[in-house]
């Protein structure tokens, strides 16, 4: 037994350490790590379907299908483009509108895709309005990750633990949305005292800023009329079923995919095209970090690391604040998506001895807000600031810190009291 608690700790360790250090992709680290794991036999062949979510997994494939399909149709060119107009030139509006679209957007797709398909659009208007992009993109790359946190679809840390949780869409909008409304708010507020000097322009200059942005054609950016129609009304579908998903008996997984067929069938575009378009490498990096961390469980180590916890931990109060922090500031170091897959069976085994509902809270607002923290913090950061570089706009590791953290300990400091007040 000790030999393979030594085994699951060694793979563990080592595979984060792979992931921190990039030179080799974390789905190659995290495959890799998963095959020593089932070849020593930590995890037998048999237990291997017990650890991996395939809920996380088909609800991921369902969305990226979906998304992948629907952009083909010019959509997400056609909301920036109006979003813009909608700001009639003025720098803080454009900055407060694209931020609140990113935020919507990243609730219900996934926020790399949100981000992918927006940045090229607010670089093209800052360079109209010739000015610094940077606060464009910094405030683009928050609202992302706040906006994700709102939904059980809006972050691949919420997928995980919805779907560990038992917890539905309409669970994680009652609870993590107002923390998210609440934090977007006060985000946009310390963007507009941070940035709105350098944001200002003589009205002269922003009548003509909005008439070279009215001569955008927002109707010109769809690319196929019968696609955009057809991808509006199941995206629209797919969200009025994750509504109800509870009601139907349903899990989001199916919902993802039944949309994800209905649109393929529908649209009739050529389903290789979509298919390869799949982030594969996301959906294997998943499946191989969930047996490196049932390895943990399979041991009894989260056991173990549960029990010394509760032993310190007096009250679900004292447990909340441990986690929504130590997952924050942890998920600013490195990714994410794995530190929560750690933390999962820490607090299944919490929940022995004390209400679990809120750890899983506390643990959702650490996660996604702790991507703000840093450049690398989030899949979503690492996109916009690549963009960004290739053309010419650099945003350093440290200018990135300086903002991320103030944004990271504000919202996870008020996110965490409003749920303090709900469950304590």
């Amino acid at each position: 037994m000790i030999e393979a608690e030594l085994i699951a700790i060694g793979v563990f360790l080592v595979t984060y350490a792979l992931i921190i250090d990039e030179r080799i992709h974390r789905a190659v680290a995290a495959l890799a790590g998963a095959a020593v794991i089932t070849f020593s036999q930590v995890v037998p062949w048999e237990k291997v379907p017990e650890y991996l979510d395939l809920g996380t997994i088909f609800l991921l494939m369902g969305m990226m299908i979906i998304v992948n399909t629907a952009r083909g149709s010019g959509l997400f060119e056609y909301i920036a483009i109006r979003t813009a107009k909608l700001a009639k030139g003025s720098p803080m509006r454009v900055l407060i509108l694209f931020s609140v679209v990113t935020a919507v957007t990243s609730a219900f797709l996934d926020n790399v895709t949100t981000v992918l398909l927006l940045t090229p659009m607010l670089l093209y208007i800052a360079k109209v309005m010739k000015l610094n992009p940077i606060p464009f993109l910094l405030s683009e790359i928050f609202a992302s990750n706040v906006g994700g946190a709102a939904t059980l679809i809006g972050d691949p840390p919420n997928i995980m633990i919805g779907s560990a949780a038992g917890l539905g869409f309409n669970d994680f909008l009652m609870t993590m949305g107002p923390i998210a409304l609440v934090d977007m708010t006060i985000v946009l507020v310390m963007l507009y005292f941070i940035y709105g000097k350098q944001l200002k322009v003589e009205p002269e200059e922003q009548k003509k800023i909005a008439g070279v942005i009215d001569n955008l054609d927002e109707r010109a950016a769809i690319k196929d009329r019968s696609l955009f129609n057809k991808s509006v009304i199941t995206i629209l579908l797919v969200v009025f079923l994750f509504f109800i998903h509870g009601e139907l008996g349903v899990e989001p997984a199916v919902v993802a995919m039944t949309g994800a067929a209905i649109l393929l069938f529908w649209s009739r575009v050529p389903p290789d095209e979509i298919l390869e378009k799949i982030e594969w490498p996301a959906l294997f990096f998943f499946g191989g970090l969930f047996i490196i961390v049932g390895a943990l469980v399979e041991t009894g180590l989260i056991s173990q690391v549960a029990e010394f916890v509760v032993s310190h931990v007096h009250t679900t109060g004292e447990a909340m604040i441990i986690i929504a922090w130590f997952s924050a500031i942890a998920s600013a170091i490195v990714d994410n998506i794995p530190l929560t897959a750690t933390l999962i069976p820490l607090i299944q085994d919490m929940g022995m001895t004390m209400e679990i509902e809120p750890l899983w809270w506390a643990l959702s607002l650490g996660a996604c807000m702790g991507g703000n923290g840093t450049a690398i913090a989030a899949s979503a950061n690492v996109v916009v600031i690549g963009i960004a570089e290739r053309q010419g706009i650099t945003i350093t590791f440290m200018d990135f810190l300086k903002m991320g953290m103030l944004i990271l300990f504000v919202t996870v400091a008020v996110g965490l009291g409003m749920l303090l007040l709900m469950f304590t």
